[in-house]
């Protein structure tokens, strides 16, 4: 596969108005169910109860919740963890002391362990949701110092709007599906912009050294010709590296427990889109904005000349 990509000949700047009206309508439907469905935040961000039950035997969901339903209780959701003896139930509000008392000592008698229950107040929610953006925000600063000083400004720029892209689709697809979103959703979000900036930087390398290689670089003509040629030289790694990833969570998608799959669709979701628009948005993004800065130089020169 990859001799056959080194030699593909393709005008990936040609077409970057496809690729990024492709984007930009994908994010206005993603916006739209955003809007329609909204998120399904867990109880990390919106506050409640956990119950974690295990026990010695297979549980099933069905069981469990017709257990809560025996003491008049209805989770939110029930899912299954740690090979399935091990469930943990999900509550919107805040449990008593009485019934936290109360579940304890039915699931303690009826399968020989007790549950943990832990709360999340109102205000705690919030405070979680604030580090979860301050951390996000926190590595969106880095990256973009971190490119500028390795590369330069404009690519920084043009990573984190590849990184925003990515991480919305994350946020779009799981409001459509409407996955849980909780801290290991944080988790894997923070995950994915990991990867894709690497992905990223790998081909900003790969243009700098080809910028380098050009005798003298002078309009967006040129500055298309070496981001054409630094694509062709990384589409092969980019590819063969997203594939033993997305395998890797394919699996875990498909046969990991209920408590890990959120974690896995996000990376499935994130990986795809960090491929992508690190090829087909970042890199195009910085083009057309590395083709104005020299048409915009250029001028300046003419002008100061006259």
């Amino acid at each position: 596969m990859s001799s056959k990509l080194r030699n593909i000949d393709f005008d990936f700047v040609k077409h970057r108005n496809k690729f990024f009206m492709i984007s930009l309508a994908l994010i206005v439907l993603g916006g739209l169910v955003l809007a329609i469905f909204g998120l399904n935040l867990g109880i990390d961000f919106s506050s409640g109860s956990r119950v974690d039950i295990n026990s010695e035997q297979k549980l099933t969901t069905e069981e469990v919740s017709s257990e809560f339903d025996s003491l008049g209780y209805k989770p939110e959701s029930v899912t299954l963890a740690g090979g399935g003896d091990m469930a943990v139930a999900a509550f919107k509000d805040e449990l008593e002391k009485e019934e936290i008392s109360e579940l304890k000592d039915h699931f303690s008698e009826l399968y020989g362990a007790e549950p943990n229950v832990s709360t999340v107040s109102p205000d705690v929610a919030v405070d979680l949701a604030k580090n979860a953006f301050i951390a996000v925000a926190i590595a969106s600063i880095g990256i973009i110092i971190y490119v500028a000083i390795r590369f330069e400004w404009l690519q920084g720029m043009a990573a984190i709007v590849a990184l925003f892209h990515d991480a919305f689709f994350i946020i779009a697809v799981f409001s459509l599906l409407q996955i849980e979103v909780n801290i290991t959703f944080i988790a894997a979000v923070l995950t994915i912009v990991g990867y894709s900036i690497n992905d990223t930087i790998v081909t900003f390398d790969r243009i700098r050294e080809n910028m380098k290689l050009e005798k003298k670089v002078k309009d967006f003509e040129d500055v298309a010709r070496v981001v054409n040629k630094s694509l062709v030289q990384t589409l092969a790694r980019s590819i063969n590296t997203v594939l033993t990833v997305v395998f890797a969570a394919a699996a875990l998608t498909i046969f990991g427990g209920e408590a890990i799959r959120p974690f896995a669709i996000a990376l499935l979701i994130g990986l795809v889109a960090g491929t992508y628009s690190s090829l087909f948005i970042a890199s195009q993004i910085w083009a057309v904005w590395k083709g104005k800065q020299l048409k915009k130089k250029k001028f300046s020169t003419a002008s100061s000349e006259a």
